[in-house]
């Protein structure tokens, strides 16, 4: 920030600047003018150097903010790969019975629960496991490969590097009139207080769930993010707001955190020998109806 005391060979602009420092004070004029930098400050997302990596679950939000996601069905606990130590690892199940879901929610659920537990599905369908886009909240638990930013003044673009996979957020105030629904929805964003805030709605809803737990939404889900650096700058971290009056009782408050990783920008596809080889009744993966050229 510069200031210039004479008037007469001041540049444009610094004319009023000065008169405003007389006025309240050179302190108080710098107060200002920091205070409002730091509103529109842009967090530094992006790089060739470095990504983001993340895990599968949602953690709760703070204290008092609201209540937090839904959990896996208390009936049978959750035992993942990692940290197993010699306990059977077992599948992820949501806890239909959670008094936010409304009932037709709370059903499909329970239904899909019980193909797992009934040995008619190994594991439930999982967007990151069978090669689909996990939607909106839901890709943001993409684990075990990196994510990146692309910044610039229109528009943010999410990358993950499993199958590439791009999700955009463009930078305005208003969404469109007419919002024809896909897995990304349409997301809008700005900056503030230094956090990249992002607006997304027209989310369809086919094979799209806002977790691994398989908890649906319809076509009125609405999700606000808070994307938030660390002070070091080392770890991002989401607070996600889901709204959908049609499938809960009251918003979902969840919290994603990523770490900052080393940039391998390799290439992965996702569908390349992902097949039901082990006749396990897993979900198809996504085949295109017409060739793509």
């Amino acid at each position: 920030m510069k200031f210039c005391t004479d008037v007469d060979r001041c540049p444009i602009g610094y004319t009023r600047i000065l008169a405003f420092a007389r006025f309240i004070g050179i302190a108080a004029v710098v107060a200002v003018f920091a205070q409002s930098k730091a509103k529109d400050s842009i967090p530094h997302l992006a790089s060739t150097s470095f990504a983001w990596l993340s895990g599968a679950d949602w953690f709760d939000p703070p204290p008092g903010t609201g209540r937090g996601p839904i959990r896996q069905d208390p009936d049978y606990p959750y035992v993942g790969n990692v940290g197993a130590n010699g306990r059977q690892v077992t599948v992820r199940l949501g806890n239909y019975k959670d008094p936010v879901l409304k009932p037709w929610a709370a059903q499909q659920m329970r239904e899909s629960n019980e193909e797992v537990i009934s040995g008619k599905r190994a594991v439930g369908f999982a967007a990151q496991a069978r090669c689909y886009p996990g939607g909106v909240p839901g890709q943001l638990l993409y684990p075990a490969e990196p994510m990146y930013f692309i910044q610039n003044p229109n528009q943010v673009w999410m990358i993950w590097q499993r199958d590439h996979m791009v999700r955009r957020i463009y930078l305005t105030d208003k969404h469109s009139e007419n919002v024809k629904p896909s897995w990304f929805g349409e997301s809008i964003g700005h900056y503030e207080n230094g956090e990249l805030v992002v607006d997304t709605i027209g989310l369809s809803t086919r094979n799209s769930y806002i977790d691994n737990l398989r908890t649906p939404h319809t076509e009125k889900e609405h999700v606000i993010e808070r994307f938030k650096l660390s002070a070091d700058g080392n770890a991002l971290e989401a607070h996600v707001i889901v709204e959908d009056p049609e499938t809960f009782n009251e918003p979902l408050h969840m919290v994603q955190r990523w770490r900052k990783v080393k940039n391998p920008l390799l290439e992965t596809v996702c569908a390349e020998n992902n097949g039901d080889h082990f006749k396990q009744n897993l979900f198809p993966l996504p085949e295109a109806t017409t060739p793509d050229f």
